[in-house]
């Protein structure tokens, strides 16, 4: 709760997103929630300025392949430590898709050599542009309207543009830089600038970068398993062990922290606090049963991605939803008394008025959120 923020005391949006080293991003929505759960005078507009006038903040594909909102600072480490393994896998995979399966039109036999021509003309038709959504720059490069042909009669089966894989593929690369959304601060559609125009010299390689991520996670994660930290960084089991033997780490019986971050904190009053769906805080460890209520299956979807989480003390209690009308709604999984009753709706009450009105669906619905965000006001 205190390294993370949860008091809602960092001073602004860059200082959120450094207690928990990066934001998740690959709902739009999480990264603005989570500002505001994290600094208690922050707006909307506050989060847009540090990612796209400042440039605090920059939105990377990275770890376990999902994109994050990544402090400046950070760049060289996450682009170095994750983001190029992650796009050289990437490559490989529109390689291999581009060689064996039909396009149209059909493509030379050199097909990496014809991959990276079309990079370039994209980035040379994004310095004219300045910054341009991917249909605008699939009309300025032609070869991004080639289409990956269906292979078989299945209904999802059905003719792709590779225009948002190779602009992915490049973001990843650094050559592409996500920039403002085409829409609210909701919108899932955005805008692309240059890479060179946020780094002009690119982004420089630090010593021992897997290393560093490792202690940065650890600072604000620790303690964590050796299970944890290959969860969260997507690494092999000995990439993982590599990266932890180049720190002065010392095991717990919660796991592993750094040796000169041994003191225990001496906890605060606890507070509340709702985080969004995918917020990095219960994404930060891959076994979360020590901060979660008895049954956590209303709280994930199927596939393991947690929703919206009312916390009081360092644990999770329940979960939120925001319905169509804008109504922020509550339903609490354990009981924790009066005081933190009463917190949670002032926590409550605070984002709703925050809100504004906006309705804001996850990317990815559990069953409580669904639930609650079906319920009457009435």
């Amino acid at each position: 709760m205190v390294r993370h923020r949860l008091e809602g005391d960092a001073a602004d949006p860059t200082e959120a997103a450094r207690s928990v080293l990066v934001l998740h991003a690959t709902d739009p929505a999480t990264v603005y929630l989570s500002v505001l759960a994290r600094c208690r005078d922050a707006t909307f507009d506050d989060v847009a300025a540090a990612l796209y006038e400042e440039r605090a903040l920059v939105r990377m594909m990275a770890m376990r392949r999902t994109l994050f909102v990544v402090p400046q600072e950070q760049v060289p480490v996450v682009h170095h430590a994750a983001s190029l393994d992650v796009a050289a896998t990437m490559r490989r995979r529109i390689v291999k898709e581009l060689t064996t399966g039909p396009t149209d039109p059909e493509l030379t036999d050199d097909v990496a050599t014809w991959l990276k021509e079309t990079e370039d003309e994209v980035e040379e038709a994004l310095v004219r542009l300045g910054t341009a959504s991917g249909a605008q720059l699939a009309k300025a490069v032609p070869r991004l309207r080639t289409a990956l042909l269906p292979r078989t009669d299945k209904k999802y089966d059905v003719r792709r543009a590779i225009t948002s894989q190779v602009l992915v593929l490049m973001g990843t690369e650094g050559r592409l830089v996500r920039s403002r959304p085409l829409g609210s601060w909701t919108s899932r559609q955005h805008t692309w600038a240059t890479g060179s125009s946020y780094w002009p010299e690119g982004i420089p390689e630090p010593a021992d970068a897997r290393s560093r991520l490792v202690e940065g996670y650890l600072r604000r994660f620790g303690p964590a398993t050796e299970a944890d930290v290959a969860w969260w960084t997507g690494w092999a089991l000995g990439t993982t062990r590599e990266a932890l033997a180049a720190l002065d780490t010392v095991e717990t019986p919660a796991g592993l922290v750094l040796r000169d971050d041994v003191d225990e904190i001496v906890p605060p009053p606890p507070c509340a606090a709702l985080l969004p769906a995918l917020d990095p805080t219960p994404m930060g460890w891959k076994e979360r049963d020590w901060f979660l209520p008895e049954d956590p299956r209303p709280l994930y979807d199927p596939y393991g991605n947690v929703g919206p989480t009312v916390w009081w003390g360092g644990e999770v209690i329940g979960g939120w939803a925001v319905r169509p009308d804008g109504s922020v709604a509550v339903r609490l999984l354990a009981d924790r008394g009066a005081a933190a009753a009463h917190a949670v709706e002032e926590a409550r009450s605070r984002l709703e008025s925050r809100l504004g009105g906006v309705a804001v669906v996850p990317s990815f619905p559990t069953p409580l959120e669904r639930e609650l965000r079906a319920t009457s006001t009435s």
